[in-house]
């Protein structure tokens, strides 16, 4: 039975926790599922493309959580983010990592009895995973090693060896969605899902939630946060917005993406409708600040928020918001809509990776890319307000069934299976 005194887990990640190392949601999935499980009191290793300028190696959480920023040589002449120098990150990746692993965590840990868990993320690891597989092999290692390999999304998918992968490992993936994707490459993955951190529960205070819904009491107030590319659906937005205006209706759609080519598509759009586009920029981020700063653009049709936001301001937007649009086509998981949950807030998500939503229960499904089905359905909630209240319960019961304690049963459960069914050293 897999247990803290028996089993020791190794993350392998090109995303990690440093600002450096996050590009997208892959450096949240890592950080938080290592933390829990480090929690839960198994030493975690966590192997990612860390900031040169930190330690290579760091202990966190009674020693049980380790971090190990790799290929910090190369980072030291790539400062614009895990993904710059990407090439030769991979190489050194998948040249070093598995003997260092081999002779540091694996080999102490099979002498004392222990099984090894080593999950890998997303395709840059694939040929590291491949890699272990044989080298384990070849040292007579691999019965005390069970291997996961999972996938986040569909970006990489033409550069993986599947074949390879296959026989050096067992593939996962975060949604039922996704594995319906992956059938096409003659995959049958396991469905791990992602979860979100317990303090994303943590109550909020009331009088912060009114400042902000009293900015917007006369109007619509929309909040969207993403990633800049088409998949996000941030077109259909913005049309919604425009026709909501025209008709009649006061709209505030408040947003935050990123800096992809695709957030000058999004802007023409908004100009194109004739809707008023304010950036704004807040220097010093505190809750006074930026909500004063809301306050005094509230006349916009579209505030872009140009700064970074922390997570717990976050939270109270979502939560104040009439409805948070994590509207997208494609979404493995819809990790944002779990959020917007989390705090009772009203989220409209897509009808793909989502597998927690149930539209009118605890979330609006949208199931088009009809930008009048997202306007439709706010001006239905605006008709049918005895809706809201349910939803809000219902999404923060759903919340508490997706925090990482509880997505760790689930992979705790099925690594046990993977072990017994497919070999290896079985921990009594």
């Amino acid at each position: 039975m897999i247990q803290p005194d028996n089993t020791t887990f190794v993350v392998l990640s090109f995303e990690g926790p440093d600002v450096y190392s996050q590009a997208g949601g892959l450096g949240v999935r890592a950080t938080e599922l290592c933390r829990s499980l480090a929690e839960a009191g198994f030493d975690t290793h966590l192997f990612f493309i860390g900031d040169p300028r930190f330690p290579g190696e760091e202990s966190l959480y009674n020693d049980k959580f380790h971090l190990h920023r790799w290929c910090q040589w190369i980072s030291s002449h790539h400062p614009n983010g895990v993904y710059d120098g990407e090439e030769g990150k991979i190489r050194e990746y998948q040249t070093s990592i598995p003997m260092h692993v081999v002779e540091n965590i694996i080999r102490p840990n099979a002498y004392k009895g222990k099984r090894i868990v080593v999950m890998a993320e997303e395709w840059q690891t694939t040929s590291t995973v491949i890699n272990f597989h044989n080298t384990l092999k070849g040292l007579g290692l691999r019965n005390w090693v069970t291997i996961l390999w999972n996938a986040n999304n569909t970006y990489g998918f033409d550069k993986i060896d599947w074949w390879a992968l296959q026989e050096s490992c067992t593939v996962t993936t975060v949604s039922r969605y996704m594995k319906h994707i992956m059938w096409k490459e003659r995959l049958n993955p396991m469905v791990i899902p992602n979860g979100i951190p317990h303090r994303l529960l943590e109550p909020l205070d009331n009088g912060v939630v009114k400042r902000i819904q009293d900015i917007y009491k006369d109007q619509t107030f929309l909040v969207k946060v993403g990633r800049y590319t088409p998949d996000k659906r941030w077109i259909m937005a913005i049309d919604a917005v425009a026709y909501l205006k025209h008709l009649g209706q006061r709209v505030c759609l408040v947003m935050r993406g990123g800096m992809e080519a695709h957030r000058g598509d999004v802007l023409l759009r908004a100009r194109t409708h004739e809707l008023e586009v304010r950036q704004i920029k807040v220097a010093d981020p505190t809750f006074d600040n930026i909500i004063n700063t809301l306050r005094e653009n509230r006349d916009a049709d579209v505030v872009e928020m140009d700064f970074f936001i922390p997570e717990e301001f976050l939270r109270y937007l979502y939560r104040s918001a009439d409805s948070v649009l994590a509207n997208s086509g494609h979404e493995p998981f819809g990790l944002v809509g779990l959020e917007v949950m989390a705090t009772g807030g009203i989220p409209f998500v897509g009808a793909s990776g989502e597998d927690y939503a149930q539209s009118f229960q605890n979330s609006i499904c949208v199931e088009t890319d009809d930008f009048r089905e997202v306007a439709a359905y706010l001006l239905y909630l605006q008709d049918n307000p005895h809706f809201l209240d349910k939803i809000r319960e219902n999404a923060r019961h759903t919340a508490w069934m997706y925090t990482w304690e509880r997505v760790l049963e689930d992979l705790l459960g099925k690594i046990e299976f993977i072990t017994r069914i497919y070999g290896g050293k079985i921990i009594p």
